[in-house]
């Protein structure tokens, strides 16, 4: 799985596919491929490593010659990475190619079936099942159309699919089910992709495929079909935002510049949505009776966003008074979970797509549970499902690793927390007015914060060299140091580790040694004593610290450790949004120190659809 992208047109589709796919390298592969149909005849190169290797092998496209072609960036899930694991896969007759996004649970049932009726197979993926399945249903029916419609009865499991075949030079046909893709509409042209980062150059006109649906591209259209092979109209949808917004504009990589995004995304996520000091949120269809009457709260997320969620159960339950349950979207929906009718769901993803996430959202929506999602993506999958969503507008973000969207995230979840709190009377005058007020200042605060990254460049060099980091915190810290744990481990693949301040005498501290790197979260105000406490305890067993703080304790911090960054005085709700930035920055250096491919970490994938 990875990314997907194909045309259909009146232009040679080589160059476009090669351009698309590498606008889908920052979801990270490990091997690229295109198939292109010209002259009645499929021609198909693909190679292990990165697109530069494919462009250059095909001449920049012009040794395949055709006007309709697919795509694909592979992260390996069955067989190695190898040329011949690559997409697309070919069925043996040569009449199709195919890509494919997801995983096909029934694989190996259909590939044995398939050998037994002479079909010989080339890789170890399950989808060249795909292509020589099709093939077969082809061979007894001899339409396109009906081929597809049998073929997607036979597989179970996950898949986007985008198919070409000899016979028929001018269509193109995609299939989705529990993995994303789009349409893209053009004039005289039309696409697909997994990501609309690919298509952006071409058209801003696209459309989200919903699970079962079927749809076949020409050059004069796109007919899209449900399971029942009933037509369906979808709903167009625009992009605005500019194509250098998915390039680097100068910045040596992504994800540095997205870092440095996050003042204007913050302003953009929350300006709009205060008027007048009061937190209005136009796009939320609760009435203020189903506020009041909400039973429990769950937040369900992966990754980064669920370490927007630690944050942010500190700080609903802080403002509204109710327990808040934070979980892993993977574990949620095995967990038997306590949610129904009444219940609210918070559901939080950047991409919209992720699989664990719609999965535990289907399965709070089956249990009776109202969903309310925050995401970045417009039209994507788990916004469609939900009852209400607020979206990020952080715009594409486009390094593996999480930045502007969990800072995004965040903002938007405090303003969910202040208009809830304000319905149902939970929330004092003077902390709802400190709160708008702060959260305004926010996009000011952090820009001085981001200020600090040539200091923060030069601390790196101290950490680059350690196999081993720990990071401590308590409260509102201790969920900030678990995403700060998880930046550096990702892009640096140093072993990071995030513990509660006070469970180090509970066995952590036996791990402290002689040089032991230890960043000391200690931001939050009300237990600024107890983390300086935690930091003396470390450095007594030899630990090389760095402190994060505040401007009002710096000096305190200063007297017991001479590495200390500070953020600016907030109210304590909003100081994980500035004290991201700086656990960002350092991880960022110390991979730049280290060498390591820092928008494309291996093994991770920006967008995960498969469990």
């Amino acid at each position: 799985m990875c990314g997907i992208v194909g045309y259909v047109g009146h232009q040679e589709a080589a160059p476009i596919l090669l351009d698309g796919l590498e606008r889908l390298e920052y979801r990270g592969y490990d091997s690229a491929g295109i198939a292109v149909c010209g002259d009645g005849v499929l021609r198909l190169c693909k190679k292990k490593g990165r697109v530069a290797a494919l462009r250059e092998l095909t001449h920049d496209g012009g040794d395949l010659p055709g006007t309709l072609g697919i795509g694909h960036t592979r992260w390996a899930t069955h067989g190695e990475p190898n040329d011949v694991n690559a997409h697309p896969h070919m069925s043996q007759s040569g009449k199709f190619a195919v890509v494919h996004n997801g995983i096909i649970e029934n694989f190996i049932t259909l590939k044995e079936e398939l050998q037994q009726k002479g079909y010989v197979f080339q890789s170890e993926t399950d989808t060249e099942v795909v292509a020589q399945l099709l093939d077969y249903y082809y061979s007894d029916c001899g339409d396109f159309f009906e081929a597809m419609n049998r073929l997607l009865h036979a597989v179970d499991g996950a898949y986007a699919l985008g198919i070409i075949c000899a016979d028929y030079p001018d269509r193109l046909v995609a299939a989705r089910k529990d993995a994303p893709l789009l349409l893209g509409f053009g004039d005289g042209e039309n696409f697909i992709a997994s990501d609309v980062t690919a298509l952006i150059r071409h058209t801003r006109d696209i459309a989200y495929m919903d699970d079962g649906e079927l749809a076949i591209l020409s050059r004069s259209g796109i007919r899209v079909y449900d399971r029942q092979l009933r037509p369906v109209e979808k709903k167009h949808h625009h992009v605005d935002w500019e194509v250098d917004a998915a390039e680097k504009g100068g910045y040596a990589h992504f994800m540095l510049k997205e870092i440095m995004e996050q003042p204007a995304a913050i302003r953009k996520a929350t300006a709009a949505r205060i008027q007048g000091g009061r937190v209005v949120l136009q796009d939320l269809t609760m009435t203020p009776e189903q506020i009041r009457a909400m039973g429990r709260i769950y937040i369900v997320a992966c990754g980064s966003s669920y370490h927007v969620g630690m944050v942010g159960k500190y700080n609903l339950e802080r403002m509204l008074r109710r327990s808040v349950e934070v979980c892993l979207a993977s574990e949620f929906r095995y967990a038997d979970p306590i949610v129904g009718e009444g219940d609210l769901v918070i559901v939080i993803s950047q991409s919209g797509e992720t699989l664990d996430t719609m999965a535990a959202l289907r399965e709070a929506k089956k249990r009776g549970a109202r969903i309310l999602s925050i995401v970045n993506v417009v039209g994507s999958s788990i916004a469609r499902e939900s009852d209400d969503v607020l979206y990020t507008w952080a715009g594409p973000e486009i390094a593996v690793a999480t930045t502007k969207a969990y800072s995004t995230q965040m903002a938007v979840l405090n303003l969910l927390g202040l208009y809830f709190g304000e319905v149902m009377g939970t929330v004092d005058y003077e902390t709802y007015t400190a709160m708008v007020r702060d959260i305004l200042a926010l996009p000011e605060k952090l820009e001085q914060v981001l200020a600090q990254a040539d200091r923060i460049r030069e601390m790196a060099k101290d950490f680059a060299g350690r196999d081993d980091v720990f990071f401590i915190g308590r409260n509102l810290d201790y969920a900030l140091s678990m995403e700060g744990s998880l930046k550096l481990k990702e892009i640096s693949y140093i072993h990071s580790e995030a513990y509660a301040s006070g469970e180090l005498k509970h066995g952590t501290i036996s791990l402290i040694e002689e040089g032991t790197p230890v960043i000391a979260l200690s931001t939050y105000g009300p237990l600024f004593d107890k983390a300086m406490s935690n930091v003396v305890e470390v450095q007594a067993r030899g630990a090389n610290v760095l402190a994060l703080t505040t401007e009002t304790h710096r000096d305190a911090m200063a007297a017991r450790t001479p590495r200390v960054l500070t953020v600016p005085d907030v109210e304590p709700m909003l100081l994980p949004q500035l004290g991201v930035a700086p656990l960002q920055l350092l991880a960022y250096y110390i991979a730049l120190e280290r060498g390591c491919d820092i928008d494309k970490p291996r093994n991770l994938a920006k967008s995960v659809t498969v469990e």
